[in-house]
């Protein structure tokens, strides 16, 4: 008869980590193994005195358009049917004559900030916010804007900014993620890249959540153990930290088993925490009923518990394919401000009136912009169609508020037609080093060695734009 060792439990331990049943392991144990590993180490140090503590990114997925919205272009009514030139503007598919909006503006506030009819509800906030109407990106295309926007770079693997802020300024709660990022339906082109940590530690990775599943112990995936309470569940997790620590020593260190011991470690920590961080039943009904409906509204009022309990970076996306790339009618835009329109402007007076605004940043926009001119009908697309618009990477339109930057502020401008930034041009880099800067951290200091180098955010670009920092 064989006796079972220390050393045969350990090299069993798959059989032995699912008998186990490690609760919420699952779903962060996915997060951390493809990155490296070392835990994420609770607040550390800025380089100099932030405005910012914590970060909101409110991602509107497909390229939202600029002259609907928050760029007023009184010359696309005027000319609208009439051609015009483009000089040297190349679009990613054939377009034609000049579009108007169907949407009308107003001002708003002290400020007078000009708004669409579509965010009406924003723009009782006016304000609050920092308009930059002069954003540019690289390319047309959505999967490199999206990591560009994300990652900081369209082509290669490299850690997204919730990753480097996450690894910059540590976690202010043990018990949850620093950085979550929720995306109804499922997950939206380029998948977990566009939260990954990529070569830094792989703690440092964004933890997905389908928020369009309302029951909590389905959007959070195995929270509960069944099989065991928690004096017992303790007890397993004690044993199994025994044997991965002498594992790891054996194996000096290696990388992918010490993400799996933090991840559970954060795993068994994080049952009671997340199940109320999550529950917004224990919202009084006011506050429920300021956010709306859907998916939308039920995302920004679990970022505003999460943001209390010290989760550092969240990022909410609105919908998983690209539901803003209205090539085929810019009416669509009514239904998809609908969609997040009162959830926004609700989030923005809750932040305030509990004092988190002015320590948050509050980030919108989408990928890149809309053509102010007309895409033309082709098969496969928009066939028969003359009512939609382009990807736009020239000038598009993203804003901020609280965190540090100027309330009620408009930064910069495209061409009369809002077809490129014309007045301070805004690069996404720059638009990174701007939020690392507000959050107390010089972007060419931020390195992480791999490979021989010292890799950084911005890579080897960006400049901090100090107009909009108040």
């Amino acid at each position: 008869m064989h006796r079972f060792t220390a050393n045969d439990i350990i090299l069993d331990r798959r059989d032995f980590l699912r008998r186990c049943g490690m609760g919420f392991g699952g779903l962060a144990l996915g997060n951390l193994l493809t990155g490296t590993a070392t835990s994420t180490p609770l607040t550390t140090s800025p380089h100099f005195a932030p405005k910012a503590k914590r970060v909101v990114h409110l991602f509107m997925n497909g390229g939202p358009s600029q002259v609907d919205t928050f760029d007023r272009k009184p010359l696309l009514q005027d000319q609208h049917g009439k051609p015009i030139a483009l000089e040297g503007l190349k679009t990613e598919r054939p377009t034609g004559t000049v579009l108007r909006t169907p949407f009308e503006f107003q001002r708003y506030g002290q400020s007078g900030l000009e708004v669409s009819e579509l965010f009406k509800h924003t723009a009782q906030h006016a304000d609050d916010l920092c308009v930059i109407r002069s954003m540019t990106a690289d390319v047309p295309n959505h999967e490199p804007s999206l990591m560009l926007m994300n990652c900081g770079d369209g082509r290669l693997s490299r850690p997204s900014m919730g990753s480097w802020v996450s690894y910059g300024l540590g976690s202010e709660n043990e018990n949850l993620p620093s950085y979550i990022s929720m995306c109804p339906g499922g997950m939206p082109i380029k998948r977990a890249e566009n939260w990954r940590s990529s070569f830094l530690p792989g703690s440092y990775q964004g933890t997905y959540l389908d928020s369009s599943i309302e029951s909590l112990d389905r959007m959070i995936e195995n929270l509960k153990n069944p099989s065991a309470r928690a004096l017992r569940q303790a007890k397993q997790l004690s044993l199994l930290q025994k044997l991965n620590q002498d594992h790891l020593a054996r194996h000096h260190a290696d990388p992918q088993l010490e993400a799996r011991i933090r991840s559970f470690e954060l795993a068994y920590r994080m049952q009671t925490e997340a199940t109320d961080a999550f529950d917004i039943s224990k919202e009084p009904a006011k506050i429920r009923e300021m956010y709306g409906e859907g998916g939308f509204a039920r995302q920004c009022l679990m970022a505003r518990r999460l943001l209390e309990r010290g989760v550092r970076f969240v990022q909410l996306w609105h919908g998983n394919g690209q539901p803003w790339d209205s090539h085929d009618d810019i009416e669509d835009h009514r239904n998809l401000a609908q969609q997040c329109d009162q959830a926004i402007g609700a989030f923005l007076t809750d932040l305030k009136q509990r004092g988190l605004l002015d320590e948050t940043l509050v980030i919108w926009g989408g990928e890149f912009g809309r053509t102010p001119v007309v895409e033309l009908p082709k098969a496969g697309s928009n066939a028969g169609k003359m009512k939609g618009r382009d990807h736009n990477h020239y000038g598009f339109t993203m804003w901020m508020a609280g965190g540090g930057v100027k309330g009620g502020h408009v930064h910069g401008a495209t061409d009369e037609f809002g077809f490129k930034a014309v007045e301070k041009p805004v690069h996404v880099h720059d638009l990174h080093a701007t939020v690392l800067h507000l959050l107390g951290m010089d972007h060419e200091k931020l390195t992480y060695r791999y490979s021989g180098r010292d890799f950084r955010l911005t890579d080897v670009h960006g400049n901090v734009v100090h107009d909009i920092v108040a």
